[in-house]
C-alpha cells in the first residue's frame, strides 16, 4: 500500500515539476493531473495483469510485480500452490485406498443412489463377470440376474448375507460367494463379495469325516458290546470264551488302529516340513517294510491260500547305497502304508514288487507293483481322501482304517515327494513315490571311497 502511495505522489511531482517547467502554475496543476491518470492507467494496467493470471495461469506464470498487486499475486501464488499440492496428497491417498481395495481378496462394488455401478475391484470383476469400462454406471441387478441376489436386493434388508452361484462359468465346480450389501452415505451401497467354495467344501468334508469316524468306530463298538453282554449273561465253554475274546481283542486293535491313524494325521497337519539335514537310508526303510508285509500277509492268510510272492531289493541293490532327506519315522509310515495296502489288496498268490530307482534328474523313485484286481480310472483322483476305499469289506477284514493313503499324501506333500499311480482293471496296481533330487543322496561311505 505504501508503495501505491509513493508511486501516485511521485507521478503527481513529476507532472508538475514538468508543468512548472514548461508553464507555471496552470501547468504545473495540468500536468499534475495528467500524472495522476498516468499513474492510475499503469495501476490498472498492473492489476489487469494479476487478474489474468488468476483467470488463466497456474502458480509457475505468476506475474513478478512491486507493490500491493505484487504482494496480491504472491499471496495468490503461495495459496494455489498449497491447493495443488492438497490435491495431490488427496489424489495420492485415494490411489492408496483404491490400490488396497484392489488388492482385497474381497470383491468390492460401489453403487449410488439408484444403484449404478460406479467403481468396482478386479476382484468384484472376476466373481461377477463385470467389465469397469464396458459396465461403469449401468444398473447391478440388469448384470447380475441370479434369484438369489435379485430377491435379497429387492427385499432391502441387508442386515445377512446370501450366498450364490458366481455367473462365472469355470472349468473347474463353479464358485459359491457370500454378497452383503451395506448402505452409506445417504442412498448409497458398497457391495461385498467373497468366495466360499472352499469354506463350504472344507464344512462338507469336515461333515464326512465326523459321519466316517462315527460309523468307523461305531461297528468295533457294537461288536465289543455284543460279546460283552454275552460273555456277561450266558454261560460258555473255555474254548467259545477264547473264541469271543479274540474277536473283542481284534475290534480293540481295530479301534486303536483308527486313533492311532486320526493322532498320525494331525501330527502331520500341524508340525513344520521336515528337515533337510536328517538323512535316513532308503536300504533300512524297505527292509522295515518287507518285514510289516510278510507280517500282515501271514497274519490275513487263509487256511488252503497260496502265499503271496514278496519281492524286495537285495542289500547290494540301489536302494541300500541311497539315502533320503527327511523325517525317518514319517516316510516309514508312507512306504509301509503302500507295500500294506498292495498285500491287503492282492489276492492270495499273487505278486508284490518294490523297486528303487535313481532317475536321471537325480530324483528318486520307490515303486509298489501288485497283481491285484486293479483301479477304475474314475476313483483313482479319490484314493487319497480320508476313509475313501474301493472294496470296505476286505479293508475292514485286513485291518485298514481308510485313512493309509491320506497318510501318505500328507508325507510327501511335507517332503516335496509325489505320488503316482498308474493301475488296469484285471492286472494290477503301480504305486510309485517320486522324491526331488534335493531330497536324495548316495550314502557318505561310498561318496567318500
Amino acid at each position: 500500500m505504501l508503495f501505491r502511495i509513493v508511486s501516485f505522489l511521485f507521478f503527481q511531482a513529476l507532472g508538475a515539476a514538468l508543468g512548472w517547467w514548461l508553464g507555471q502554475l496552470p501547468g504545473a496543476l495540468l500536468a499534475a493531473i495528467l500524472g495522476a491518470w498516468c499513474w492510475f492507467v499503469v495501476d490498472v494496467w498492473r492489476g489487469n495483469k494479476v487478474v489474468g493470471w488468476l483467470r488463466h495461469g497456474d502458480a509457475d506464470s505468476a506475474p513478478q510485480l512491486m507493490g500491493m498487486w505484487g504482494e496480491a499475486a504472491d499471496r495468490a501464488r503461495r495459496l494455489v500452490r498449497q491447493l495443488q499440492k492438497n490435491e495431490a496428497q488427496s489424489d495420492d491417498r485415494l490411489h492408496q485406498v483404491l490400490t488396497a481395495i484392489q488388492a482385497s481378496p474381497n470383491g468390492v462394488v460401489l453403487l449410488d443412489e439408484h444403484s449404478h455401478i460406479e467403481w468396482c475391484n478386479q476382484t468384484a470383476c472376476d466373481h461377477f463377470g463385470f467389465n469397469l469400462e464396458r459396465d461403469h454406471m449401468q444398473v447391478i441387478t440388469n448384470l447380475v440376474r441370479a434369484p438369489e441376489f435379485i430377491g435379497y436386493f429387492n427385499a432391502n434388508n441387508f442386515s445377512k448375507d446370501v450366498v450364490m452361484v458366481s455367473p462365472v462359468m469355470r472349468a473347474a465346480s463353479p464358485m459359491r460367494m457370500s454378497v452383503q450389501m451395506f448402505p452409506y452415505g445417504g442412498n448409497r451401497k458398497l457391495l461385498l463379495s467373497r468366495d466360499v467354495t472352499s469354506l463350504e467344501l472344507a464344512d462338507a468334508m469336515r461333515r464326512d469325516f465326523v459321519a466316517n469316524v462315527s460309523h468307523e468306530i461305531r461297528t468295533p463298538l457294537t461288536v465289543l458290546t455284543g460279546f460283552i453282554e454275552t460273555l456277561q449273561t450266558l454261560p460258555l465253554s473255555a474254548e467259545e470264551r477264547t473264541q469271543y475274546l479274540a474277536l473283542m481283542s481284534n475290534q480293540a486293535h481295530r479301534m486303536q488302529g483308527l486313533v492311532v491313524d486320526l493322532l498320525t494325521l494331525s501330527r502331520l497337519e500341524g508340525n513344520p516340513p521336515p528337515s533337510l539335514n536328517e538323512w535316513v537310508s532308503v536300504g533300512s526303510l524297505l527292509k522295515r517294510c518287507e518285514e510289516d508285509a510278510h507280517g500282515l500277509a501271514r497274519m490275513i492268510a487263509k487256511d488252503g491260500d497260496k502265499p503271496l510272492q514278496l519281492f524286495f531289493p537285495q542289500e547290494d541293490a540301489d536302494a541300500g547305497h541311497y539315502e533320503l532327506a527327511g523325517a525317518g519315522n514319517e516316510l516309514q509310515s508312507a512306504l509301509s502304508n503302500l507295500v500294506n495296502n498292495a498285500v491287503r489288496y492282492t489276492p492270495a498268490g499273487g505278486e508284490i514288487r518294490v523297486q528303487f530307482t535313481r532317475q536321471p534328474d537325480g530324483s528318486g523313485r520307490v515303486s509298489v507293483t501288485d497283481t491285484g484286481p486293479g483301479i477304475a480310472p474314475e476313483h483313482i483322483p479319490r484314493l487319497t481322501e480320508r476313509f475313501y476305499r474301493l472294496d470296505r469289506s476286505r479293508s475292514r477284514d485286513t485291518g485298514g482304517t481308510g485313512l493309509g493313503l491320506a497318510i501318505v499324501k500328507h508325507v510327501l506333500q511335507r517332503h516335496g515327494a509325489q505320488l503316482q499311480i498308474r493301475s488296469t482293471i484285471g492286472k494290477g496296481s503301480e504305486f510309485s513315490v517320486v522324491f526331488p533330487p534335493s531330497r536324495v543322496r548316495q550314502q557318505l561311505t561310498e561318496e567318500l571311497v
